[in-house]
């Protein structure tokens, strides 16, 4: 590891010093040629109505992650103290008002919560069926929220290729007017037409990464949003286990104290 080191070191500063030799080549200022610059606003006025509609979806995409910063974060869908304020109430018998006070939250903790709490009378196994079903539906509204950035991703790069596209039959229709025209003709025609696809891309890059952001930001929460809810029950899982290990060694010591009768029975006498 250490010789690799070294090899790398040693072609690292050998790139410098050529590098450093080239930029120390003394060129005639009549032969260098001159640095081509970039205008901005002329770039959005080359893009043309496609180049438009592709900035209006970059501000779009903005607005888009901008609100699911806000809203899917860990604080909006799992407020703080929601849990244990109904974990307290779940314990003291105040099942309706434990219920509003999840729906009153908005939440997608308060959802889960909700739809367990409707289900507290037909034992944990139903709580548990329905926290499930809410967290699936749930997720999926999360991830059906976030597609329009998927959406963008893929439509932003597709105008500006039909954008390039539409601008090299413009360039190239050069040739029907002219025979034979030169390079630098063609040259502006071209430069316009790829002003849309480098828009596309500026647009389309971004877009995609922040998708897949927040898309693992969804799932962890989801999973984190599910653990929570399922600790929020485990006094009224347990309460149910113990009642039911009461019940059997009830009716298990009754059968101790109670041992079965011997009928009688009758034997029949021969006249």
């Amino acid at each position: 590891m250490t010789r690799i080191l070294k090899i790398a070191f040693a072609l690292a500063i050998s790139l410098a010093m050529a590098g450093m030799a080239c930029a120390e080549d003394p060129v005639a200022p009549g032969v260098r040629a001159a640095t081509p610059t970039i205008d901005v606003r002329q770039m959005f006025v080359d893009g043309g109505a496609i180049g438009y509609i592709i900035v209006a979806l970059s501000l779009v995409m903005l607005a888009l992650v901008f609100e699911h910063m806000l809203t899917i974060r860990r604080q909006t869908l799992m407020p703080r103290g929601l849990a244990e304020d109904i974990q307290k109430l779940i314990v003291s018998g105040q099942v309706k008002l434990a219920e509003e006070r999840c729906i009153a939250s908005g939440s997608f903790l308060g959802y889960l919560l909700a739809a367990g709490l409707r289900e507290l009378e037909l034992g944990y196994a139903a709580v548990e069926k329905a926290m499930e079903d809410a967290a699936a539906q749930q997720a999926a509204r999360l991830l059906r929220k976030i597609e329009y950035l998927s959406m963008i991703s893929t439509i932003a790069p597709m105008l500006g290729l039909m954008g390039t596209v539409w601008g090299m039959i413009l360039a190239f229709m050069e040739f029907e007017r002219k025979a034979n025209p030169q390079v630098s003709e063609l040259a502006p025609g071209i430069y316009k037409a790829l002003v849309t696809t480098l828009f596309g891309l500026i647009v389309a890059i971004p877009a995609i990464a922040a998708f897949g952001f927040f898309r693992n930001r969804i799932d962890e929460l989801v999973a984190q949003t599910a653990l929570t809810a399922e600790q929020v029950f485990a006094d009224f899982k347990r309460s149910l286990a113990l009642k039911r290990r009461e019940e059997r060694k009830h009716a298990h010591t009754t059968e101790n104290h109670n041992p079965p009768v011997a009928v009688p029975v009758r034997r029949e006498t021969r006249g």
